[in-house]
């Protein structure tokens, strides 16, 4: 079956995309371009929705929006995390309005229509004679639990590589237990900005300077290649060395990955994955570098284990240190609009007074955060004014163009295949 490529300003746009600077304006400002994202991109790719701590229990829900579509994200009574479109198999009303709950059954508020928490119709009232309710059970999407990290595809046939991926970044998050954890914390930030601005601003250090929270503990060497490093990082370079060699021979001792896998650009599930060190004590993301958690998320004989970080195109970037671990999803609300959700993971049994002290544990990274929304809202800014014209890419950012590439991959996918 041969497909005709749609021919439209966005086409044209994509077809023209200089590799190696910023994308031009339309990309970030116009509403056709949130349009197609929400079609082309986050409708037929896997997403990062929520943590399985987030729906410990059979019942337990949280409710996913992306541009039109609602999700239900549940616990059924045999403990497997379901996806469902959040939509009355009646007349279409929205069921559940809360962000996160937790129910016996699904009940529509409208007609009372009952769903079971596998998605199946078990009540509807006054049907006519021959009225099938297995035909009327609520629509799927496709769901899958890697880990304790769930994610979604809103496609009917979502991409066949998911199964790699989850292979291969399994035995990297598997020693933290995340299916194991508990939600210390959960931050909803609205950034002013296009969600691409946000997954940039996140692919790169070259702005590091701005979080000197952050600098302490973490080594805002991103991308550098040695020779490249300038004056004023050498110290914090010749740190990272010794720090390196270091956590390289505790991953090995304790047998936990730690190369870099990375394959950004050409597959639909692109991420990158790799553990690496920590500066000052080297346990986790606080302003001295030690543990914010007593009670660490697994059985490691140590603290001192740096990060484990992980990308996932389009929506997602994770940290996972000893003591806990820190969740980020990215969901568009309009061209210049982006919610930044923010979990912070703990043990299970950890007490919040006892084990951690919660602002302790959160400041590095919610302090962050509002520097980023700074910076994106900025960049917002100066995009939408008419003098802008697409700038280069410096060496350092070269993640951020890995993302663009998959991104005008993704769309270019879409625009030949049609809908």
């Amino acid at each position: 079956m041969t497909t005709t490529a749609l021919v439209t300003p966005a086409a044209e746009l994509v077809a023209r995309r200089v590799p190696g600077r910023s994308l031009e304006a339309p990309f970030y400002v116009g509403e056709e371009f949130f349009a197609l994202d929400i079609e082309a991109v986050f409708a037929r790719s896997w997403i990062f929705a929520a943590t399985e701590a987030e729906v410990p229990e059979p019942g337990d829900y949280v409710t996913v929006t992306v541009g039109p579509y609602s999700v239900i994200v549940v616990r059924d009574d045999d403990e497997e995390v379901r996806a469902f479109h959040n939509v009355c198999r009646h007349r279409g009303a929205r069921i559940l309005n809360e962000p996160r709950g937790s129910v016996g059954t699904i009940v529509c508020g409208y007609h009372h229509w009952t769903y079971g928490v596998d998605g199946r119709l078990l009540h509807a009232a006054s049907q006519e004679p021959g009225f099938d309710p297995t035909c009327f059970g609520l629509r799927t999407v496709q769901v899958r639990a890697v880990a304790g990290l769930v994610f979604l595809c809103l496609a009917d046939r979502p991409p066949a590589d998911f199964d790699d991926f989850a292979a291969q970044v399994t035995p990297y998050l598997a020693p933290h237990r995340l299916r194991h954890a508990k939600v210390a914390r959960q931050v909803d930030l609205i950034e002013h900005a296009n969600w691409k601005l946000t997954m940039e601003n996140n692919r790169e250090c070259y702005h590091c300077a701005g979080h000197p929270e952050l600098q302490r503990c973490y080594f805002p060497l991103y991308n550098f290649a040695e020779g490249d490093v300038p004056p004023a990082l050498r110290p914090t370079y010749e740190r990272f060395l010794q720090a390196d060699a270091a956590a390289r021979a505790a991953f090995e001792s304790l047998g936990l990955p730690y190369a870099a896998v990375e394959d950004l650009v050409e597959r639909p599930t692109g991420f990158r994955v790799e553990r690496e060190p920590l500066d000052l004590a080297g346990e986790s993301f606080t302003e001295d570098g030690k543990a914010a958690v007593r009670r660490l998320l697994a059985d490691f004989p140590t603290a001192r284990l740096g990060h484990l970080g992980l990308h996932l195109q389009p929506n997602a970037w994770f940290h996972c240190a000893a003591d806990h671990a820190v969740t980020f999803s990215v969901i568009p609300l309009a061209a210049d609009r982006t919610l930044v959700r923010t979990t912070w993971l703990v043990h299970a049994d950890a007490e919040e007074g006892v084990d951690y002290d919660l602002d302790a544990l959160t400041n590095v990274w919610e302090v962050t955060n509002e520097q980023d929304a700074v910076f994106v809202a900025r960049a917002q800014a100066g995009i939408g004014d008419p003098a802008y014209v697409p700038g280069p890419y410096s060496p350092t950012e070269s993640q951020v163009e890995d993302f663009v590439r998959w991104y005008i991959n993704r769309l270019s996918a879409y625009l030949q295949e049609g809908p």
